[in-house]
């Protein structure tokens, strides 16, 4: 489906002027619900003033009005007059304005916090700054560390809900091979993890010993009496060393 032109704009207007529900303005302008959340409160999207759709001809009053009363309907575009070239995908830092530069430090410290799977390089791209500034808020170097604040950069309007989550769902299929690589090294199934060493050397202390087994009235009777007959063995002996002197005594 194509998106209106400036779909936040154009989504701030839907928002003021409209009943429409978040998921319907959200799927009209290509943003994310939780956006259209935030532009409804007040904390995305600020400062932008709302473009009508109707007055550019990219939406119809018909339309408008069928969306309004079946809320699980969607809005469908209308067709344009002239042929608009696709957008093309960015590459390389994104571009940001003047007015939020200040607030990239935030942003940064957000993501480092809450996303740490994503690389320095993704990150660059998701707020526009660059390697050093990231590397300098992860050691927590940076020259203003102590006013820095971690703030959705959503919120921010640095980037979108979309590409976040499509970085953070790449980031996650990439930790994914990485532990079936090296799953496959150390020749451990996939799904099984190493244990750490003091998990795998720890002595089982809470183990319980096996009792022993009890002894049967036999041998214990057979013990008694070989005892017995040792110790008549002895006396025996003893008397056999005896001699005169010991049974009547020395004059």
């Amino acid at each position: 489906m194509t998106t209106p032109l400036m779909p936040k704009a154009t989504a701030v207007w839907l928002v003021d002027n409209t009943a429409l529900t978040f998921d319907q303005i959200a799927v009209f302008c290509g943003l994310h619900p939780l956006e259209v959340k935030g532009i409804a409160n007040g904390d995305v999207a600020q400062g932008i003033k709302g473009l009508d759709p109707i007055s550019n001809g990219q939406l119809t009053r018909a339309e408008l009005e069928r969306c309004q009363e079946d809320p699980s309907a969607y809005l469908e575009i209308a067709e344009s007059k002239r042929d608009i070239p696709a957008a093309k995908p960015r590459k390389g830092a994104r571009y940001t304005p003047l007015s939020k530069r200040q607030e990239r430090p935030d942003a940064i410290a957000w993501l480092v916090r809450n996303h740490p799977e994503l690389n320095d390089a993704e990150i660059g791209r998701l707020v526009g700054t660059t390697k050093p500034t990231i590397q300098s808020i992860r050691e927590r170097t940076h020259w203003n560390m102590g006013q820095i604040t971690p703030v959705d950069p959503v919120t921010l309007g640095l980037c979108s809900q979309i590409d976040l989550d499509d970085y953070v769902a790449k980031s996650a299929r990439r930790e994914e091979r990485r532990l079936k690589k090296l799953a496959k090294e150390n020749g451990t199934p996939e799904g099984d993890v190493l244990k750490d060493a003091d998990t795998t050397t720890a002595i089982e202390a809470d183990v319980p010993s096996r009792p022993a087994a009890e002894p049967k009235a036999s041998d214990v009777f057979a013990n008694m009496g070989s005892a017995s007959d040792a110790a008549a063995d002895d006396d025996h002996a003893d008397d056999d060393n005896l001699t005169a002197d010991d049974v009547f005594g020395s004059k």
